[in-house]
């Protein structure tokens, strides 16, 4: 939920503050009057709304673990607590356990995404996509796509 709010866009934040918040209409108006200045950046009013309509419908606690776990993903770019899970196959290549995975939709897909180095286990860039897996680890295609391979 905390996602959805931040890919809203900015022009809708004065809205969801006024219809789904808690906000006072002076709080509200104080908000957009900051945002209105440029005495606050819109992406941290985003992060405030995002907060407060998680805590509205899940709990306090929610909204804060929702926060730490975007900062990680998106600001950070590490990899999310919870992703999938592969069992990798003993002779698998690279190319392989991306099919398998559906991290790519064909073969040269997923070699176009080796190619230009937007396939990283731990971190590291794979650099040839007929290779045999290399070794267990978090798989990650461009900057939202993981699983975890075993």
């Amino acid at each position: 939920m905390y996602g959805k709010v931040m890919s809203l866009p900015d022009s809708a934040m004065q809205i969801y503050f006024k219809l789904v918040t808690r906000y006072t209409p002076s709080q509200v108006e104080a908000v957009e009057s900051a945002l209105t200045q440029g005495t606050r950046h819109p992406r941290d009013v985003k992060m405030e709304l995002a907060r407060e309509i998680v805590s509205i419908f899940h709990s306090e606690q929610a909204a804060i673990e929702a926060e730490e776990q975007f900062k990680r993903v998106f600001q950070s770019r590490q990899a999310p607590d919870e992703i999938p899970e592969y069992a990798l196959q003993a002779g698998q290549t690279v190319l392989d356990v991306l099919l398998a995975t559906k991290l790519v939709t064909s073969k040269s897909d997923g070699r176009r995404m080796v190619e230009q180095k937007g396939v990283r286990l731990d971190g590291d860039a794979l650099s040839d996509a007929q290779a045999a897996f290399p070794h267990t680890g978090v798989l990650q295609i461009g900057k939202r796509k993981f699983v975890r391979v075993k």
